[in-house]
């Protein structure tokens, strides 16, 4: 089976399409979140590794981590939304060997040192944004809020925005 599976253009058309509607996508390198990120979700700031001046391992803890928790939230062949803005994005499969690029990244990087990447299921119910200018990672959909904190990267410690939690207020 093959990974990394480029999308047609009528794909990107319709994906992109949607982001726009759905997540009130405005790319800007000055006005931020330039997202409306469904709720639950978590924004961390990670500007402090983009000069690779913090975190010995930063990087390749998150792709770790990051990889662990897809592949907990996906079936064995189950593939989703690798996307890079303005770019050409793919089909993707966690379970399956993740070709790297010739820098040693995954064709769709996990840090988003260069441009928007995300990583969204299919039926948008969870996604993992990176924003390049504003230098953060929102993580949004309550399974993989959950999974990332079981599975922390190192990066994942200052918090930029986060949607109210939920309180249980059932009275016992």
């Amino acid at each position: 089976m093959d990974n990394w599976i480029p999308f047609t253009e009528q794909e990107q058309d319709v994906v992109w399409e949607v982001i726009d509607k759905m997540l009130k996508f405005s790319p800007s390198i000055r006005r931020f979140p330039g997202l409306k990120v469904p709720r639950p979700f978590i924004t961390y700031d990670v500007s402090g590794y983009f000069e690779g001046t913090m975190g010995e391992g930063a990087y390749e803890d998150l792709e770790e981590k990051s990889l662990t928790v897809f592949q907990k939230l996906t079936d064995p062949d189950e593939y989703i939304y690798a996307l890079d803005w303005q770019h050409e994005c793919y089909w993707l499969n966690f379970h399956l060997p993740l070709e790297r690029d010739e820098w040693g990244e995954w064709i769709v990087p996990i840090f988003p040192d260069g441009d928007y990447y995300f990583f969204i299921e299919k039926d948008f119910k969870w996604g993992f944004l990176g924003h390049p200018w504003e230098r953060s990672i929102t993580i949004f959909g309550e399974e993989v809020l959950r999974c990332f904190e079981k599975n922390k990267p190192i990066m994942f410690q200052k918090i930029l925005r986060q949607s109210p939690s939920k309180i249980n207020k059932k009275k016992r």
